[in-house]
């Protein structure tokens, strides 16, 4: 009795999978990309306890310990490198994820497909352009001789030309903007596959009640949506510690270095100009553990305030 148990288990497993054969070959390739891609490069994640050599390879250098994390606490530059991360992130969260949650509320208002769809095409196509364009972009319409600064000089006479990509004030603010220019319009996709699944028929009762449009956006939009942003903002806690290492690093310059330089760009620097590895990894390793915290924690209280989560 006791051993037919895990076969029968057994053999309903490989029905089961036998049954299910195809989806399993188109999930296939996924399966692949996160198995060669992300899990595999983990055993990587070894050389942040040790005083890695390329000469010496990863199974003939030396055991460090924990002394490479120790570094990351008694580095100074660390300070600086952190607050430039955590202070781009929390501005991308405050002014950046808002806005696709705007236009998705917007777009739901608009009574005229045609219309609709042409906004949508519109906003979404910044999102298929890769940072090195939109960077490339941004340095036509900022550089010292480019189009911004010859509007200001034809309209408002400033005749001395304003330094965007040199002057750090502006850095933080042309990350910003340009996260919201290509990003936001993709992110609505989201929030209005959400709102299709919204009843016609809680607009119409509403409607009945004297309910205006404001009133029904807050009252039925808003809660229909609301769950699909509490999960989107748990994950994006979770890549706080990551600022956007491609558009940074093309930002970059030595005249806001000091401002606009990240944990990821440090990371970089560190280990493959510098060629220290470990530590490298160890930052890296670093990260990612804040993000499982940070995770982890917002699920948790996301929960204890009633929403679902994302697990």
């Amino acid at each position: 009795m006791h051993k037919t148990a895990p076969t029968s288990r057994l053999g309903r497993l490989r029905a089961r999978l036998w049954k299910d054969r195809y989806l399993l070959l188109l999930g296939l390739p996924g399966i692949a990309y996160f198995l060669i891609y992300r899990y595999v490069p983990m055993a990587g994640l070894y050389m942040a306890f040790i005083d890695y050599s390329p000469f010496q390879g990863i199974a003939g250098s030396e055991w460090a310990g924990l002394k490479h994390f120790a570094r990351i606490f008694e580095d100074s530059e660390i300070v600086q490198v952190l607050w430039n991360t955590l202070s781009i992130s929390f501005l991308q969260i405050a002014f950046a994820f808002p806005v696709p949650i705007l236009l998705a509320l917007m777009l739901n208002e608009l009574r005229n497909p045609i219309y609709k769809r042409i906004v949508q095409s519109v906003i979404y196509l910044p999102h298929f352009l890769s940072w090195v364009v939109v960077i490339g972009i941004c340095t036509i319409f900022l550089k010292g001789n480019g189009v911004v600064n010859d509007l200001l000089k034809q309209g408002f006479g400033i005749v001395q030309p304003i330094p965007f990509l040199t002057d750090p004030g502006y850095f933080k603010p042309i990350v910003i903007f340009q996260v919201i220019w290509k990003e936001a319009g993709w992110g609505t996709i989201l929030f209005l596959a959400a709102l299709a699944g919204v009843s016609p028929q809680l607009y119409e009762a509403a409607n009945m009640d004297g309910a205006g449009r404001f009133r029904q956006m807050w009252h039925i939009t808003l809660p229909a949506i609301r769950n699909t942003i509490v999960i989107l903002l748990i994950l994006r806690l979770g890549h706080v510690m990551d600022a956007g290492y491609e558009q940074i690093f093309l930002l970059l310059n030595p005249f806001n270095m000091e401002i606009g330089n990240i944990l990821d760009t440090y990371v970089f620097f560190k280990g493959i100009g510098q060629s220290d590895y470990s530590f490298a990894t160890a930052v890296g390793l670093f990260k990612g553990a804040v993000g499982l915290v940070l995770v982890l924690s917002a699920n948790y209280i996301a929960k204890k305030l009633g929403d679902d989560g994302v697990f």
